[in-house]
């Protein structure tokens, strides 16, 4: 199968760097070990499935599929080859002391919007949970299964969303407003993905011009699909809460406490935020957490 080596001064730790695109441990479409990451992608040229395993220098991508080469040749944006942290030089404390920690986090940037922003809004109010379980439940139903041996399955397919009614969104847990977004997200795929090749700001108000899709979904897409290491998750339940608690000690934030706080990582804003996250700092725990729904039961 054709491969490629991906050279790195530093180590890339792919688990960190990749994680994100994994939503939750069963995820069809994706399997992460020690070392190593299993992804099954749409890629412009035709499905892939690709294997990044972390090496001494680099990481090694084997690759199966029509989108094989497309695959190999993205290789080095995909693991953060291409991200180059070596101005974050945060000041002595916390942050610094993490990026230390986690050395192999890299900003990832895969070039696919729409199959990124697609369990993005799925996770749209609603909690993590609800969020894995519609995706994973999307994924079985409606993917393909993946080239080549790993057993995995391709991501929906956003123009197959474009023409699904309400009915077929239900059983897996999505309500009326995300089956919306996600509907317009399939009919405009072209334009969406088109993006990729646009200034960065340009591409992400072409994300945001799209009904549903608000300054979290941007961030969330712009971050691992186009490499920006200063997007922040603005509107999210959560973050405001962990940034002011590991920040500040103040154990509740809100998205302008949370911009004052980072503003001196600007342009690193979002690297940071994925430190915090993978140390799973958590804020002290009170009040009314977000309860679950089984919208598919309704």
């Amino acid at each position: 199968m054709p491969s490629r080596f991906v050279p790195s001064p530093a180590r890339i730790d792919l688990a960190l760097t990749l994680g994100p695109l994994r939503r939750g441990a069963g995820d069809p479409t994706m399997r992460i070990a020690r070392g190593e990451v299993l992804r099954a992608s749409r890629t412009p040229d035709g499905p892939v499935t690709v294997r990044l395993a972390e090496a001494d220098g680099g990481v090694r991508a084997e690759a199966w599929g029509p989108g094989a080469a497309w695959m190999l040749a993205h290789a080095p944006a995909w693991v953060g080859a291409l991200d180059d942290p070596t101005d974050f030089a945060p000041a002595a404390g916390l942050v610094r002391e993490l990026h230390r920690r986690f050395a192999g986090l890299r900003i990832p940037s895969t070039g696919l919007i729409t199959e990124r922003l697609i369990p993005v809004v799925l996770e749209q109010k609603v909690t993590g949970a609800e969020a894995r379980r519609a995706y994973r439940r999307m994924a079985t139903a409606l993917g393909e299964a993946a080239p080549g041996p790993e057993d995995l399955v391709l991501p929906p397919d956003a123009s197959r969303l474009a023409d699904m009614p309400y009915e077929r969104f239900h059983p897996f847990g999505i309500e009326r407003r995300r089956a919306r977004a996600l509907r317009e997200i399939g009919a405009r795929a072209a334009w969406l993905d088109a993006a990729v090749d646009l200034p960065l700001e340009r591409a992400k108000e072409r994300l945001g011009s799209l009904p549903g899709i608000g300054p979290w979904s941007v961030a969330e897409v712009a971050r691992v699909s186009l490499g920006d290491a200063d997007a922040v998750s603005l509107g999210d339940f959560h973050v405001p809460n962990v940034v002011a608690w590991a920040l500040a000690r103040e154990p509740r934030g809100t998205d302008e406490r949370m911009l004052e706080l980072l503003e001196p990582y600007r342009p690193h804003r979002g690297r940071v935020q994925l430190l915090l996250e993978a140390a799973d700092i958590r804020p002290p725990a009170f009040g009314p957490r977000m309860e679950p729904r089984a919208i598919d039961r309704l």
